[in-house]
């Protein structure tokens, strides 16, 4: 199923889901540090596995030294998440495809099998009333916020680029934004909510 489809398909879904129940240990992949692949599995509820993802593709389009607008590294972030292998571009690059395509893919799977997930914690008193219609497009917005500022700076590296292999993962990366940017436009409106005003 496409992004673009499986966006729809949740608007669908909502309506009669209620409840979740843990999903599957995320596989480890090669191009992930130990450290973030346990951030990952720590991540169950779909939405924080989103602000996950995103950040490890902060930190690899750091280490290319191109500028998307996330919040900055440090040192001290290395602790958390790991120290970044010693990666060629074309490495980097093909990480930033395949993170997006995972990302993609939790979505999708999330979506087709939505009693896989899991709801927060009782002891979370902010969320703990938060089920699948509430996550989901939390974790989709999240996503395409991400893909919004990869975007413009993926195309700029387009532009300048001669290297057939690195322009492959690239235009890739770039379909894959552009998958995002438009299923999220499938979603409801967001509800804002407003602190309510005291009485004087």
């Amino acid at each position: 199923m496409s992004f673009i489809k499986t966006v729809s398909f949740y608007l669908l879904a909502i309506g009669i889901l209620t409840i979740f129940l843990p999903s599957q240990a995320v596989a480890q992949r090669d191009y992930f540090t130990a450290e973030e692949i346990e951030l990952i599995r720590d991540a169950q509820e779909i939405d924080y596995r989103m602000e996950i993802l995103t950040r490890i593709i902060d930190r690899r389009f750091a280490a290319l030294k191109i500028d998307t607008g996330s919040k900055k590294f440090s040192s001290k972030d290395d602790e958390k998440w790991g120290v970044l292998p010693e990666s060629t571009r074309f490495q980097l690059l093909l990480d930033i495809k395949r993170v997006l395509q995972k990302a993609i893919d939790d979505i999708d799977s999330i979506s087709e099998r939505p009693d896989s997930a899991i709801l927060p914690h009782p002891d979370d008193k902010d969320r703990k009333k938060m089920g699948f219609a509430d996550l989901f497009p939390v974790a989709v917005r999240t996503l395409a916020s991400a893909a919004t500022r990869y975007r413009p700076a993926l195309k700029s590296e387009l532009d300048k680029q001669n290297d057939k292999a690195e322009e492959g993962s690239i235009l890739d990366s770039l379909e894959f934004c552009d998958q995002i940017i438009t299923a999220v436009a499938k979603l409801p409106a967001e509800v804002v909510k407003q602190k309510k005003k005291g009485k004087n």
